[in-house]
């Protein structure tokens, strides 16, 4: 068999070690560092344990390599692209930053990960109303929510149900309404196509800790160029203004890009760990790894419905993802994924059902490895 007949898993394997301890399915929740993140962050951290910050220019690279990185990854602009904590910071700088007046509509979703709900629901002690539908709810029941309203937020991904939204269709209505349109991407980047022009979407955040196979506390907070001067930065430090590197001033104006968004030193370690993380994924293609983690799911699902599981999310294609969710009668979700970590075995209990998540490197025969274990 040629390079090009052998399957994706098999190219890629090597470069994730965490394959010879466990069976990693986890990764919805924390993910394992590719190995390419792991030497650029140890790289790092040797360099200034030996050097201190001699080669401060080689961070500098780094930060200006993952803002490119990540605006290739979702089709913007570098100076669009912030770097910031996690998905929480870049959430908050959108729902606190903009100039919201009483009266204003938020469109938001029942079943979104806290991160995406607390932000939006501590408006409307400032007057803002906001107006709930389901995640699955349809494409006409979101046109007519979004009527009047001045933003719209919702997850790419769901973290349960693993339910996957049409980010162009949201994207058309928000255009014929006049709505920002804010994606809370975190569990769908990394594994599908991201076009933040062509969906029309006018923020995006996203940490580097599950799909994305980078490393915690670092993620990308992206603010479209024309949006930037109507959201004001959250947090105000040093970094936030043009010459930040001109201590004596005190001249406050703003930076000229997405930069304004960080407040102060970067976390180092991590932009060198997620920058490699990224253009790992660029280069493996962001369309193969999809389609080899939809058929994971696909076999994850099928085999846990054969033993009597039900799952949850959709079932439609285009609306499907790399979560699997099951459950059973009378097996406890905590429980069962206590028994598969004793067999290296990696899940989340999440809410009464065991949550599954292969990335594109686990094998088919991993995926059935699992399911053997489902009593």
């Amino acid at each position: 068999m040629g390079y090009s007949e052998t399957a994706l898993w098999q190219r890629h394997r090597p470069d994730f070690p965490v394959t010879a301890n466990l069976i990693y399915l986890n990764h919805a929740a924390v993910a394992p560092l590719v190995r390419q993140a792991a030497e650029a962050m140890k790289s790092l951290a040797e360099d200034a344990c030996a050097h201190g910050s001699l080669h401060y220019h080689e961070w500098l690279d780094a930060y200006e390599g993952l803002r490119v990185a990540a605006a290739q990854l979702i089709g913007a602009d570098r100076s669009e692209i912030a770097i910031v904590k996690n998905t929480s910071e870049g959430i908050a700088t959108v729902a606190i930053g903009l100039d919201w007046r009483p009266g204003d509509k938020v469109v938001a979703f029942h079943e979104e990960f806290p991160a995406n709900f607390y932000p939006w629901l501590r408006l409307e002690a400032r007057g803002i109303r906001v107006d709930r539908l389901s995640i699955e709810a349809p494409l006409d029941v979101i046109d007519a929510a979004c009527r009047g309203a001045r933003l719209l937020a919702i997850s790419f991904v769901n973290y349960l149900s693993g339910y996957r939204v049409d980010l162009d269709a949201i994207g058309r209505i928000c255009r014929r309404h006049n709505c920002l349109y804010f994606v809370d991407a975190i569990q769908g980047l990394g594994v599908f196509p991201v076009d933040v022009r062509a969906s029309g979407i006018h923020a995006l955040a996203a940490d580097g800790h599950k799909w994305l196979l980078g490393p915690e506390g670092c993620g990308i907070l992206y603010v479209n160029k024309d949006l930037q001067d109507s959201i004001e930065p959250v947090e105000f430090g040093w970094t936030n203004v043009a010459r930040y590197a001109d201590y004596a001033s005190r001249d406050m104006t703003l930076r000229p890009d997405a930069g304004r968004y960080e407040c102060g030193t970067l976390n180092t370690v991590g932009c060198f760990g997620l920058r490699a993380s990224i253009e790992y994924l660029l280069r493996v293609g962001i369309q193969p790894i999809g389609e080899a983690v939809l058929a994971l799911a696909d076999r994850l699902t099928d085999g846990a419905a054969a033993k009597g599981y039900e799952t949850l999310g959709p079932s439609a294609n285009g609306a499907r993802s790399g979560i699997v969710s099951f459950r059973k009668d009378g097996v406890d979700s905590r429980v069962l994924t206590r028994q598969l970590r004793d067999r290296r075995i990696i899940v989340a209990p999440r809410q009464g059902w065991v949550r599954a998540s292969p990335h594109f490197y686990i094998s088919p025969d991993e995926i059935d490895e699992a399911i053997a274990v489902l009593p």
